[in-house]
């Protein structure tokens, strides 16, 4: 396998941790609200889920646990910013920390331990291409994923519950003076957030790299947050984001496999750079960030 079969082989599955929780980043954003601690959601997600995964629970437990207590914890950020209205910026970044430190807490027994992933499931036919042919072979959290993406866009763009959602991002007084609850349908995009957030811990922690360190988050949530700017808060381009995210987070290894004389640290940041580079450019289009942005964004809301 070369370089580059091994990058498309790895690159949706590198992808999926960034994918999961920018898609629920997403759905908050859409609905008015700014959540910075996806990393530390996803620090919990991933802790809860190997704890109940090494005891024996079996992944599809672990993943549910991951998502709850990831949710819990981010109505705690919800009970915060709705209820009394605090700023989303320091209370996103508050709870991120709380949630790093509880993974630290509850993953202290845990370090370098490690647990079974799961298999990979292989597409007739397609898996045989030449070159491109790994793309097609990848285990059941990666297919999920995928079909999760298109529904998502299918739901924000032609349901009237994505419509509700966006109504609720643009314009919350307009939705509460025609009766919609702009508390409770925030709640609930918080809420889908931070599940979303603590499945794609799970996913790093359980399938990914089914091993426990503390940290192995590894900015893996800032990356998802930026990812949503990326896209400029369309569902179709967060998922091309994520996926070079993928591919550029393998370059590191498929440079020192084929004995590129590279510093490892600098391979290793290629991701953040990509991050700060891809801002930079995106944030330098005003009007293509006015045209999809989320007019009340971070904004709170009184009746």
């Amino acid at each position: 396998m070369n370089a580059i079969e091994f990058i498309l082989a790895g690159m949706l599955a590198a992808a999926t941790p960034f994918l999961l929780a920018a898609l629920g980043e997403l759905v908050a954003e859409r609905a008015g609200v700014l959540n910075l601690g996806v990393e530390g959601l996803m620090a919990l997600g991933a802790v809860l889920a190997f704890i109940v995964v090494y005891h024996g629970g079996g992944h599809f437990l672990g993943f549910i646990v991951a998502g709850l207590g990831s949710a819990a914890l981010s109505l705690l950020f919800a009970f915060v910013t709705l209820g009394f209205r605090a700023n989303q910026v320091a209370a996103g970044l508050a709870i991120g920390i709380l949630g790093q430190g509880l993974s630290a807490l509850f993953g202290k027994t845990y370090e370098s331990l490690t647990v079974k992933g799961l298999p990979k499931l292989a597409l007739p036919a397609l898996s045989e291409l030449p070159v491109v042919g790994g793309l097609f072979v990848q285990d059941i959290v990666v297919w999920i994923s995928l079909v999760a993406t298109l529904a998502l866009w299918a739901i924000l763009a032609y349901t009237k519950l994505g419509l509700i959602v966006r109504a609720v991002g643009e314009n919350p007084k307009a939705a509460h003076a025609i009766g919609y609850s702009v508390i409770s349908v925030r709640i609930l995009a918080i809420a889908f957030g931070g599940a979303m957030a603590g499945f794609a811990g799970a996913y790093a922690a359980v399938v990914y790299t089914p091993l426990w360190a503390d940290g192995m988050i590894a900015g893996r949530g800032w990356i998802a947050i930026a990812l949503v700017v990326f896209g400029t808060w369309l569902t179709g381009r967060i998922f091309l984001g994520a996926c070079l995210f993928g591919a550029v987070s393998l370059m590191g290894l498929a440079a020192q496999a084929t004995g590129l004389d590279v510093p490892s640290q600098l391979l290793s940041s290629l991701p953040y750079l990509v991050t700060i580079i891809v801002l930079g450019i995106i944030s330098a289009d005003r009007r293509l960030l006015k045209l999809n942005g989320v007019a009340s964004l971070g904004e709170p809301f009184e009746r």
